[in-house]
């Protein structure tokens, strides 16, 4: 099979020879199987008729979509070295700007004055620009069409003889669009830079979808292994490709504090590195030794910002609190309740120390968060709390002394009255808190986002409390625990997830769409993956747990549940073997090959920590690995 069948299951013709001047011919070819689409869309429609990438693109673009122009420039131009003209949609007036917020970037020129990208072959000025019904002869036109009839998120695309139309209600609609659309066109469309300037065909497709949960997310956690921030940007760039919308990015943890504080540079001074890691699980009595750290400047992480902004990706920012917090501590001792640790923390797992619940700490948070909103656009901010050690609250006489000042009945209090606080100051910002579900009750504001990871039940008191929930649960959406049974896994920790599996989760269990159908019950808003980085120690380690998983549940939070269900997971399997894969690979992503893991991507003698359920529904360890 070509490349261009590879990536959608369509086999295409070969172009005709034609003769100097001549009108392009129509690419044809038949559609045999379906474009192997990731996720799987709603309806598609197969057409006779299709037609090709050539040398020139020329965009129709309505205003209201214009933020889909830097994604399919990135597309036409950079990837496919093509060249790209661009005119206003007749009689299109440019959208008024959204009222508050923070400003969005400037699209590329969209204003029929716009010109081809590269210059002439001769290396004169570029021709004048042709109007919006007069394209450059040859060209592919492409057509982005505002439809408010539309629901948020949702698009279609037809691909035709005529061209390629897109219509959607707004930017994001059209970004998922042309992330179809680059899956169409193949491998060539996942590199960094074009092989050669050849016609890729295109299939004949209509192509209707639209996403089945508003919050579509995957955490990337760089507190534990710091990631540089190209392969940050390069996993915004793959997560978007998957139509997820949501990158959860955990900053502060025990082991690194990654967030530039201008107000508190010991933060990155100190906190931001370890004189060692341990090696393999948090029972492993092995370190390597070797120094560990870096962190983002405010711009980076600006940076990072707009370009998930670019891809329809929101970022939004993590800062654990009151535990998980021994890096912070680390660099202000005064931070912390009791006897403050002397260093970054070198281990994995449960850490013994907390913040102390005092109004000086809430305070030195509050300007760390005065910051922090200032460089993050997101509605939304996590606080963490989970896993908070309520015995150094207990052995600390000021923390009991607080409880009693408060009111409370227990140290346990502390947790929702510390997250509560600040979660004021952030409404103050106009922004709304997320926090993992251990951190429940009565004095937690309604409007608290609660990420469900514990388990169904932690998620069902969420919602009965008014709660709306993310859906994260551990023993299915953690990606960093074991694709499979046995020890070949590389540092094989936590019970098993193969690619089945994520595939075959359902983020709304019955129980969950009793419980929202009560009165004052929160909702669903949809599911995250968790990728925590404790194993994976380098952007390889990354892409071998985090890919294909990430594949498989996109098409959960993306694919209606009754179309996922009736196809199976042979036919994600279908599609990924017959067409993504190859995707991936042009990627260069280093993904876990379906049928294990190849030598190079093992870790013999850094020891993991196996678990399994066993027939009373507890976790234990499993020697020899075994489900």
């Amino acid at each position: 099979m070509t490349a261009a069948a590879d990536a959608s299951g369509w086999t295409p013709r070969p172009r005709p020879a034609r003769a100097p001047g001549a009108a392009e011919p129509d690419a044809a070819g038949p559609a045999a199987a379906g474009p192997a689409l990731v996720p799987a869309p709603v309806r598609v429609t197969s057409r006779a008729r299709g037609t090709a990438v050539w040398e020139r693109v020329h965009v129709v673009l309505d205003p209201a979509l214009a933020g889909a122009l830097p994604l399919l420039a990135d597309l036409v131009v950079r990837r496919l070295g093509r060249r790209l003209t661009v005119a206003d949609r007749p009689g299109c007036a440019a959208p008024a700007p959204s009222p508050g917020g923070p400003a969005r970037p400037a699209p590329l020129p969209a204003n029929g004055t716009a010109s081809p990208v590269r210059p002439s072959a001769d290396g004169t000025a570029p021709p004048a620009p042709p109007s919006a019904d007069q394209p450059p002869p040859g060209a592919l036109v492409v057509t982005l069409t505002h439809d408010p009839a539309l629901a948020p998120e949702h698009h279609v695309l037809d691909v035709g003889p005529a061209g390629v139309e897109v219509r959607a209600a707004g930017a994001d609609g059209a970004r998922h669009a042309v992330q179809t659309l680059r899956q169409l066109v193949g491998p060539a469309a996942f590199r960094d830079a074009p092989l050669d300037a050849s016609a890729l065909p295109l299939p004949g497709v209509r192509v209707e979808d639209g996403p089945r949960f508003s919050h579509r997310g995957v955490l990337l956690d760089v507190a534990r292994h710091f990631l540089p921030k190209r392969e940050v940007l390069r996993f915004v760039e793959l997560a978007a490709a998957h139509k997820l919308n949501v990158l959860h990015l955990h900053l502060t943890d025990d082991q690194g504090w990654r967030f530039e504080v201008r107000a508190f540079p010991r933060l990155t001074e100190v906190g931001g590195w370890r004189r060692e890691s341990q090696l393999g699980s948090s029972r492993s009595p092995l370190f390597d030794g070797r120094p560990h750290g870096g962190w983002y400047t405010q711009d980076d992480l600006r940076e990072i910002v707009a370009f998930a902004r670019t891809r329809g990706v929101t970022v939004v920012p993590e800062l654990d609190v009151p535990g998980h917090s021994q890096a912070a501590m680390a660099a202000y001792p005064e931070l912390a309740a009791g006897t403050a640790p002397d260093e970054v923390w070198t281990r994995w797992g449960l850490n013994p120390h907390a913040l102390a619940p005092t109004e000086a700490v809430l305070d030195f948070y509050r300007t760390v968060l005065d910051e922090l909103v200032e460089v993050f656009d997101s509605p939304v901010v996590c606080l963490g709390g989970d896993e908070v050690p309520l015995d150094a609250w207990a052995a600390d006489p000021a923390a009991l002394a607080r409880v009693g000042e408060l009111g409370l009945e227990d140290v346990d209090e502390l947790l929702p009255w510390f997250v509560g606080r600040l979660t004021e100051h952030l409404r103050g910002h106009g922004r709304r808190v997320s926090v993992w579900d251990e951190v429940g009750g009565a004095r937690v504001p309604r409007d608290v986002v609660v990420n469900s990871w514990r388990g169904v039940r932690s998620g069902l008191d969420a919602l009965r409390d008014g709660h709306d929930v993310v859906v994260c649960t551990e023993h299915r959406l953690y990606l960093d625990h074991r694709a499979a049974p046995g020890l070949d896994e590389p540092v094989p920790v936590g019970t098993v997830h193969t690619l089945e599996d994520v595939h075959a989760f359902e983020p709304v269990s019955p129980a969950a769409a009793e419980t929202m159908a009560e009165d004052g019950a929160g909702r669903v808003l949809g599911a995250q993956a968790q990728v925590w980085t404790e194993q994976l120690d380098s952007p390889r380690r990354v892409d071998y747990a985090t890919w294909p998983r990430l594949c498989a549940f996109a098409e959960v939070v993306w694919t209606p549940r009754e179309m996922r269900e009736r196809a199976g997971f042979a036919d994600l399997e279908r599609r990924l073997t017959g067409a993504h894969l190859a995707r991936l690979d042009a990627a260069g992503v280093g993904y876990r090959p379906l049928e294990g893991p190849r030598p190079w991507q093992r870790r013999p003698g850094v020891p993991g920590w196996a678990l399994r359920f066993d027939d009373l529904g507890q976790l234990v360890h499993t020697p020899t690995g075994e489900r």
